[in-house]
């Protein structure tokens, strides 16, 4: 009897230990490096850019109508801010066998078609997209390079204005910029992703 209840134990250990695992990310956490093919066939990680000084990561994809929305200013906050050291790595999370609009081939055409200046990745087994904890497209992450490592610094929206017509709009992700190329935190750390569900693979759900 001692040995089952030891043995039990164990396993509620194991299974605690996978759970602190793979617990998804939130403002100030560490992110691990990922490597994931982009739209040109090869491989991008994150140590691949030696000269950033962070990153704006976007899970975003070819059919959401938010995505879409938003498609502009994400290739206009890479070109803005990739030469100051916060370049796009943009992320498609989305299942191609329930979303085929999302699949790598498409993926190539709309990078091609829209200029993408900034590298197109798929995550085919939605592994960082669960360790990131994205739930929408468009959906941002914020990564501040740091003595300690890759720290995130805000999650959320890009913006709170979906339409792109309030002049008087919050620019959340070009604020959290500033206030980190001036040595500061950002004031807002977290804002409500607004965009499409992503599309997990059938019978995965949406649980880490």
């Amino acid at each position: 009897m001692n040995k089952i209840i030891a043995a039990l134990f164990l396993l509620v250990q194991i299974g605690t230990s996978a759970g602190a695992q793979v617990k998804s990310y939130e403002p100030g956490s560490l992110v691990s490096d990922f490597k994931l093919k982009n739209v040109n066939n090869k491989q991008v990680s994150l140590a691949d850019f030696s000269g950033a000084k962070g990153y704006i990561i976007v899970f975003t994809c070819n059919t959401c109508p938010y995505a879409k929305a938003y498609e502009q200013r994400i290739i206009d906050l890479h070109n803005k801010y990739a030469e100051k050291g916060y370049p796009v790595i943009a992320i498609n999370p989305n299942d191609p066998e329930v979303s085929p609009g999302d699949s790598f081939a498409a993926m190539q055409e709309r990078s091609t078609s829209k200029k993408y200046p900034f590298p197109y990745l798929i995550d085919q087994d939605q592994t960082v997209t669960r360790r990131f904890g994205a739930t929408r497209t468009p959906h941002v992450f914020l990564v501040d390079k740091t003595n300690e490592g890759n720290k995130v610094a805000y999650i959320g929206a890009i913006d709170n204005d979906t339409e792109d017509n309030n002049p008087d709009k919050i620019r959340y992700v070009e604020k959290a910029i500033g206030a980190l190329m001036s040595e500061k935190a950002p004031e807002t750390t977290v804002t409500k992703a607004v965009g499409c569900t992503i599309k997990w693979k059938k019978g995965t759900g949406t649980s880490l």
